[in-house]
């Protein structure tokens, strides 16, 4: 069975920088799916953050964290990062790592989800 575990949230302030990392188990990921981040925040509904295709040769960003926010793939270790930067407030969510058959920013096209990791990001 698939699974994917996120690692890395936790607290940071504005202007700081946290390393999500989302592991995959189970049959291996890397030569069949494209890999996303979104992220939830209370109250609102799941958005993507994120994407990255199965080679790594492809990326995808939403444009609130283009310029701050890198995503990239260690095929080896089938897991994926998501480096950020200059975190602001409105980046306090729980963040999700996916994987599905396509490249994609949409949720519906992914097939597999983590639990989800806590990103807190105080002013």
């Amino acid at each position: 069975q698939r699974q994917l575990v996120e690692s890395g949230g936790g607290l940071v302030q504005a202007g700081g920088s946290l390393r999500l990392s989302c592991a995959a188990s189970g049959r291996p990921f890397s030569s069949t799916y494209a890999m996303g981040w979104f992220r939830q925040a209370p109250g609102k509904e799941r958005e993507f953050v994120a994407a990255i295709s199965w080679s790594g040769g492809s990326t995808y960003y939403a444009d609130s964290v283009k310029g701050r926010f890198t995503i990239s793939r260690y095929n080896a270790k089938n897991t994926v990062y998501l480096q950020m930067s200059s975190l602001n407030p409105e980046g306090t969510a729980v963040y999700y790592c996916a994987a599905g058959f396509i490249l994609s920013t949409m949720v519906h096209d992914y097939d597999y989800w983590g639990q989800g990791t806590q990103v807190s990001v105080s002013s």
